[in-house]
């Protein structure tokens, strides 16, 4: 088990882009991303999340918990100030908005296609969808970026901090110029995880808007 807490605020930590930064070797920084996707079976962690807007103001910060299970299975859960969960059961992606008692439900392989979370999931092609754009250090934290190659998710970039060879920080730039940055909490890295967290079960006297994906049926 790794247990990795990280203090500092938020903001700070990702100041990165006005520091100086130091390259690192594209294979190094290569060798980091292809540990995350493929040696890393489970990982739990809290995370705290901001969202500014082109001029660098926040509009949203939230904060919740993160845990995958490989191949295939995530649960991305916010906390505050909404409650809100999304569940990558390894089949379908399930989005419960609790407050307005509603659940999307798309097929996970279209749903995940050439965005950040894709790597999430670990997929053995997951990596084939990205090209890799450079690395560098910035203190304690070695950044990876990859850009997919089609953008029509509406992500443009992704960077991934890894701190001591375990990602610990992420940032998300989309179409529309908003930044997302993510810190996580409190890493647990290939500890067992109940398979029942990558379960969902549509709740009572709620809305639900798509289909899910059933195994061994090709969509229309």
């Amino acid at each position: 088990m790794r247990l990795i807490r990280l203090a500092p605020p938020l903001l700070a930590l990702f100041g990165y882009a006005a520091m100086a930064a130091d390259p690192v070797d594209e294979a190094r920084a290569r060798e980091l991303v292809d540990g995350f996707v493929k040696d890393v079976t489970t990982f739990s962690a809290g995370f705290e999340q901001v969202l500014l807007d082109p001029d660098g103001e926040v509009l949203e910060r939230t904060t919740g918990t993160l845990e995958i299970s490989r191949p295939g299975r995530f649960r991305w859960s916010y906390v505050e100030p909404y409650e809100q969960w999304l569940v990558a059961d390894g089949l379908n992606i399930w989005s419960y908005d609790v407050d307005l008692a509603q659940v999307t439900v798309k097929a996970q392989a279209d749903a995940l296609a050439n965005t950040p979370a894709l790597l999430l999931g670990g997929a053995d092609d997951a990596l084939d969808q990205f090209d890799y754009q450079g690395s560098y250090r910035e203190t304690v934290t070695t950044w990876v970026q990859l850009a997919p190659k089609n953008t029509d998710s509406g992500f443009m970039r992704v960077e991934l901090g890894f701190i001591d060879d375990v990602l610990s920080r992420m940032v998300f730039f989309d179409n529309l110029d908003q930044t997302t940055l993510v810190e996580f909490a409190d890493l647990v890295v290939n500890e067992p995880i109940k398979p029942e967290r990558f379960d969902f079960t549509v709740p009572d006297d709620v809305d639900v808007v798509g289909t899910p994906a059933v195994a061994g049926v090709l969509p229309d």
